[in-house]
């Protein structure tokens, strides 16, 4: 794909969501942490769900930290691995609490250090909550990037240097959401929207999905007009006077 595609790609994206973001629900990098956590294997509307309940209990590594896994178990247990997700969120909690002030850092290398943070879990903090231009590559990023050919990649790390490099650079803040958003809505894993892609013309997917062509209406028939007939009529009884 050359550069004049890729940058119309970003630019219609653009025209159509001029301000992309998240759809998890945060208030604070630490709520965002806490949801990107419980993201995994889960849906977004999964993890509002349960820290539309949780927050306003503890939304703080203090205040979830004195929950400790099974009080935080309570609230999460809606959501897939919630105890392994519980076990890493607590454990995290006392780390930002002793080495970063409670606060979450705004720092690769910091953010990976702790519990059930890896490489795309820091790349979303680092681009929505400190707004780095940074690519974090899920399956809809994946999906997405190797099958329009904007970046294709065998590995999701292959992919997220790709979209780094061939993204243009006024697009590359808000470039994240908006494949997530286009794979998620429209560019979707068992039959991709094509009728409804506003990039369809510049996607080098080769297998489209169009809707089939309508084949004309066959002209109807004229109804048949109904024989007269005679049954069950006398036919002297209309001549027949009085």
């Amino acid at each position: 794909m050359n550069t004049a595609k890729r940058h119309e790609i970003f630019r219609r994206l653009a025209a159509a969501n001029p301000h992309p973001t998240t759809e998890l629900e945060y208030a604070t990098p630490f709520e965002l942490l806490v949801a990107v956590t419980l993201s995994a294997q889960a849906t977004d509307k999964g993890v509002n769900l349960a820290t539309r309940r949780l927050f306003p209990v503890a939304n703080t590594p203090e205040a979830i930290y004195a929950l400790g896994e099974a009080g935080l178990s309570e609230y999460i247990r809606t959501i897939g691995l919630y105890k392994s997700k519980a076990k890493h969120i607590i454990a995290a909690c006392r780390m930002l609490i002793d080495l970063h002030g409670s606060q979450v850092p705004h720092d690769r290398a910091a953010l990976e250090s702790l519990p059930g943070v890896g490489r795309k879990t820091a790349n979303v903090i680092l681009n929505t909550a400190f707004g780095e231009p940074t690519m974090a590559v899920d399956t809809h990023i994946f999906r997405v990037a190797n099958r329009t050919g904007l970046a294709p990649g065998k590995t999701v790390l292959a992919v997220e240097k790709k979209l780094l490099k061939n993204v243009p650079q006024a697009f590359l803040v808000d470039a994240h959401h908006w494949l997530i958003l286009h794979g998620r809505y429209v560019c979707q894993a068992r039959k991709p929207k094509c009728a409804e892609c506003i990039i369809a013309d510049l996607c080098e997917y080769k297998d489209k999905t169009w809707p089939a062509p309508q084949q004309p209406a066959a002209p109807r028939k004229p109804a048949a007009r109904p024989r007269k007939t005679t049954a069950g009529r006398n036919p002297r009884a209309a001549s027949t006077r009085d």
